[in-house]
């Protein structure tokens, strides 16, 4: 037979077994959560139509930008180097924005000159959004007049669907504020090549299955309407609407058609001060060359994620998919309405790419006469981050990744943020280390060491430590010693104790008491004496 376990190795088994349960958990169910769901929209991802990994290359392999991304939350944007000179990039974020997060992006485009990229198709950047003014609808938009058409690969038919969505549009002006002949101008090729205050012209645009925006003025521009600039960049038609029902009817009530569905708007914030190299003439008492100058914070809102991803970006992909450069005939469809009609010269599409390498040029600051010509000589001096946390991880990195997010919350620097791991590492190893049981009546207050909890009394003996407390007080307060108490005839120490209740609970062998009464009975006994 079997020896029976002592209650030390008891209590080690059920730490271990509690340790490697907790574990398991901590690896599956990340695991179990992210299982059967695709990482959309990721710069990481390349495989795939619906990804930004075209995007990341021609930032950083064709125009040179650092390229980086966060896993862990956006909340850290302060915490970067030269926040003026860096631009995050939030595609498609499958998480909503939290208050805390969209509180630090916000300080990090109005206090430290940031610049932010939101493209959504859903309410998940709402609370970012409406820290600007904007609000993304949750339902996709359909345009009769500004639709896109396409040739399904291996076929001739034109798909056409309302939800394909193009937009002539600008990257530093405010569309709707336009003269009526810079509205009509496209972007000439020496524009496009030499983007400095690219004004004046627009350029199409193409998007798939956007939400619309819906934008209402702060109280901050009301009360000083220079504090920022307001641009709508994109828009569509007056006869868009929001299919809110499914059914695609424009004469639905329920689908809304507000005549003024924004697809782009841009928000800049200038005069921001900081700190950051300046040309020689400007250092003033800064030797270093390091001295103050203002930046421009600047946030984009796009109502659609796919307008980045590698289906809609490059023209020669996007042509090999069936899509065309001119939107007036294709597949001998000639469409009524098209880009090329509020779009008179310039006007081929060249993917999407073309229009937020240029945007995003224009957000960085590459215009600022104040800065240093070393640092804007060199893309690689600007950064863009991509807010990876926003996506769904892979199964195998889940753990990890939310490990790390946790760990991040904690700390920014990289030192000490590896401390933290290993000093987690070292408090499950001290975890396993039990101390043997010690005896119940002492406390030891020890970190490092286990301790199982002393064995719960006997009902039975409560009456009996009761009584025992009562006859201890009694001897204490007569200036008695043990053995003296114990001489004390019952009849003398029954006058001593004087109460009956008392006494009967110290010389009855008979009387049963509840836990009621026993606890009434201490009250008596800690009462006793203070009278006598």
């Amino acid at each position: 037979m079997p020896e029976e376990l002592s209650s030390d190795d008891r209590f080690n088994r059920n730490i271990t077994y509690s340790l490697v349960i907790t574990g398991v958990l901590l690896l599956v169910l990340p695991m179990f959560f992210v299982a059967n769901k695709e990482t959309a929209y990721s710069a990481y991802e390349v495989e795939g139509d619906g990804q930004v990994s075209d995007m990341r290359d021609s930032f950083e392999e064709e125009e040179g930008y650092y390229v980086a991304n966060t896993m862990s939350t956006p909340m850290l944007v302060n915490d970067w180097k030269d926040p003026h000179r860096t631009l995050l990039a939030v595609v498609a974020p499958e998480k909503p924005i939290d208050e805390t997060e969209a509180a630090e992006i916000y300080k990090f485009v109005t206090e430290k000159g940031g610049k932010v990229i939101v493209a959504a198709d859903n309410t998940n950047a709402n609370i970012l959004a409406g820290m600007f003014g904007v609000t993304y609808f949750d339902d996709p938009l359909r345009d009769e007049k500004q639709h896109w058409i396409y040739i399904e690969p291996g076929t001739t038919n034109p798909v056409i669907d309302w939800g394909n969505v193009w937009s002539a549009t600008s990257v530093g002006q405010d569309v709707e504020q336009m003269s009526a002949g810079a509205s009509m101008q496209g972007c000439t090729p020496f524009q496009i090549q030499n983007p400095d205050g690219l004004r004046d012209c627009r350029m199409p645009v193409m998007f798939k299955s956007p939400t619309g925006l819906k934008f209402e003025p702060l109280l901050e521009d009301i009360d000083n309407p220079n504090s920022r600039k307001i641009m709508t960049l994109g828009k569509a038609s007056p006869s868009a609407f929001i299919d809110i029902k499914g059914d695609g009817d424009p004469t639905n009530p329920e689908n809304p058609a507000p005549g003024d569905l924004k697809l782009m708007m841009r928000f800049d914030y200038p005069g921001i001060k900081v700190f950051d190299e300046l040309p020689n003439t400007d250092r003033g008492a800064f030797s270093s060359g390091v001295g103050e100058l203002e930046v421009t914070g600047s946030i984009v809102f796009v109502a659609d994620d796919e307008a980045l991803s590698n289906l809609l970006w490059e023209l020669d992909d996007a042509e090999d998919r069936g899509l065309s450069r001119d939107c007036s005939a294709i597949g001998g469809y000639t469409q009524n309405n098209c880009w090329t009609q509020e779009i008179l010269n310039n006007n081929d599409w060249g993917g999407n790419e073309r229009f937020f390498k240029i945007l995003v040029y224009d957000m960085m600051e590459f215009n600022n006469a104040n800065l240093s010509a070393p640092i804007k000589s060199d893309r690689g001096n600007f950064q863009i981050v991509f807010d990876e946390s926003r996506h769904v991880t892979g199964v195998v990195s889940a753990p990890f990744v939310e490990t790390m997010g946790t760990v991040v919350l904690l700390t920014s620097n990289e030192f000490l943020k590896w401390l933290v791991v290993l000093n987690v590492g070292l408090l499950l190893l001290v975890a396993m280390m039990v101390a043997p049981e010690k005896e119940n009546w002492r406390h030891v207050f020890d970190l490092t060491k286990f301790n199982q909890r002393p064995e719960k009394l006997d009902p039975t003996s409560y009456r009996n430590r009761v009584r025992t407390a009562l006859l201890s007080k009694v001897r204490i307060h007569h200036d008695l010693t043990r053995d003296e108490m114990a001489q004390t005839p019952p009849p003398e120490v029954q006058a001593m104790i004087g109460d009956p209740r008392l006494v009967e609970l110290a010389y009855s062998q008979s009387r049963t008491y509840t836990p009621q009464e026993l606890r009434k009975l201490m009250q008596a006994i800690r009462r006793w004496g203070k009278n006598n």
